[in-house]
């Protein structure tokens, strides 16, 4: 095993794209950063190195502990790397966050279907 690795064969590895193609765009995208700077997808990685991925409405910022390039299962591929405790307490909070928006949101009051416009019209009519 080597002890460096291309940064997009990685980020796959570690299961955090589904394909090398998703994770190179992420990082041509300015969506990966090593060390608060944006690189390229044929830079190497080596243990140590932090990196900060955002994905989705997530931000991860974590540590590599591992460059191996083998995708492995989600249980192992998460032995790769060390999440930042902060980080995850945020990305937590913001999945939270989303659950009791998206809760608002479906008890807000929508049109009335079609019994209960039924039952607006006999109201009305008598």
């Amino acid at each position: 095993m080597s002890d460096t690795v291309r940064i997009d064969k990685w980020l796959w590895a570690a299961r955090f794209f589904k394909t090398r193609g998703l994770a190179r765009e992420a990082i041509k995208g300015g969506k990966v950063q090593l060390d608060g700077h944006r690189v390229k997808p044929s830079r190497t990685l080596a243990e140590g190195d932090r990196l900060n991925i955002r994905r989705g409405d997530d931000e991860y910022e974590i540590t590599v502990t591992d460059v191996g390039d083998r995708r492995l299962s989600a249980a192992l591929a998460q032995e790769k790397y060390v999440e930042d405790p902060a980080s995850q307490a945020r990305r937590e909070a913001a999945a939270e966050q989303r659950k009791l928006d998206w809760q608002a949101r479906a008890e807000r009051p929508r049109r009335p279907d079609k019994r209960q416009r039924r039952q607006i019209v006999r109201f009305t009519k008598r």
